[in-house]
């Protein structure tokens, strides 16, 4: 049995295999980049013009003769000379021989002549030529996120697609005899399986689409088989029940006759005691124990991090905020706890009743972990407690 401290350090320690792979620009969001990206162009890629106005080539003068106009997306070919003006508009391409732009309301217009109403400094609402991004410059770096900015940002520079850490494929494998489908009538002795689902449910929140589902009884041959199976072609197996010591508890015991190495098992916490992590060359498995709050907890405070460090990301753990108790709490085992609670905008900390292993309705209704250490016996109302941020 180990802490959760310690625990945590295998997962932080834990060494993944990152793939690569060129995948269209419209299809990375929230993808991390595996490779610098470099601009092909300048970025504005001509002098551009600011705002709506008129772009003068300045003589000291007031007074400039209106000689045509360039509107966004021209190709300005006439160039101007000295007290001539152009007509212009926000993000038209600047005339050569243009050095200022003065705004549409500092100008009085009489026919083909303009008439500056109040001086404007040389260079005034001309966006220069590369003034955002230089062509060659490195402008994202490897271990970024890509963002719907980032991706806007990309498109602007004419690039269509890009080198990222490829997402893991996960195998999920639900246990137990008691388990029935959901929109069956529900026998005796049964109940409706939900682990799959949720668990499913968590990779897509993390964006793994690539997830394949098994379920078995059991038994130990076909559990063996069937983690076998579930291994093969995938880079992550997370295994729901079986895993604790009951006489019908296989999973261990088939993980360890399929050549899966374990790394720890136990961890000194509630809910998710009979946690199990282990690998095979270069794939993971967490068995996870059966009852759902313990399944859903033990994904958020391990298989997440691991989770993302294997998609490229440098730092993968849910952000850890500072709440209030409103509550006493007792921690009368002496083990680590993650409680169920919702943390509101003043900060102030809810722990909601319902905490056993087997409860998702407080689940539900919660939107932090409380993290209470196992040093710690009791919580009095008014502590600060460290939560961890569940994703939304």
């Amino acid at each position: 049995m180990i802490s959760v401290e310690e625990a945590l350090n295998y997962i932080d320690a834990a060494k993944v295999n990152l793939e690569t792979g060129k995948i269209p620009l419209s299809a990375s969001l929230n993808k991390i980049l595996a490779a610098d990206v470099i601009s092909p162009i300048n970025m504005p890629p001509f002098r551009q013009s600011a705002v709506d106005g008129y772009a003068v080539c300045f003589n000291g003068s007031l007074t400039y003769r209106l000689m045509a106009e360039a509107k966004a997306g021209d190709a300005i070919s006439r160039s101007l000379n000295s007290g001539e003006a152009m007509r212009i508009f926000t993000g038209a391409m600047v005339p050569e021989g243009a050095d200022t732009i003065v705004p549409q309301e500092d100008i009085e217009k009489e026919n083909t002549v303009i008439k500056l109403t109040k001086k404007i400094p040389k260079q005034a609402n001309i966006r220069p030529l590369g003034e955002q991004v230089q062509e060659g410059d490195r402008v994202l770096t490897t271990g970024q996120k890509l963002t719907p900015a980032t991706i806007g940002f990309l498109a602007g520079l004419g690039i269509t697609e890009v080198s990222v850490f490829k997402t893991p494929k996960v195998s999920v494998v639900v246990t137990g005899n008691e388990l029935q489908k959901p929109g069956t009538e529900l026998q005796k002795g049964k109940i409706y399986e939900s682990n799959g689902l949720m668990l499913a449910m968590a990779l897509q929140n993390m964006d793994v689409t690539s997830i394949n589902k098994f379920s078995v009884k059991d038994n130990f041959t076909a559990t063996k088989d069937t983690l076998n199976k579930a291994m093969d072609g995938s880079d992550l197996m997370l295994v729901s029940g079986g895993i604790s010591v009951g006489d019908y508890d296989f999973v261990k015991q088939a993980l360890k006759e399929n050549g899966v190495e374990e790394i720890f098992y136990k961890v000194w916490q509630k809910p998710g005691k009979p946690l199990w992590f282990g690998k095979k060359g270069n794939k993971y498995v967490f068995a996870l124990p059966g009852n759902p709050a313990s399944a859903l907890t033990s994904f958020y405070v391990y298989v997440w991090p691991l989770l993302h460090k294997m998609k490229g990301y440098i730092s993968g753990h849910l952000p850890r905020v500072k709440g209030v108790s409103l509550h006493d709490f007792p921690n009368k085992k002496g083990k680590a706890l993650f409680l169920k609670a919702y943390l509101n905008p003043d900060q102030k900390l809810e722990i909601l009743t319902g905490q056993q292993s087997s409860m998702l309705r407080s689940f539900a209704k919660s939107n932090v972990l409380a993290y209470i250490p196992a040093n710690r016996n009791m919580i009095k109302k008014g502590d600060i407690i460290t939560c961890i941020k569940l994703p939304e």
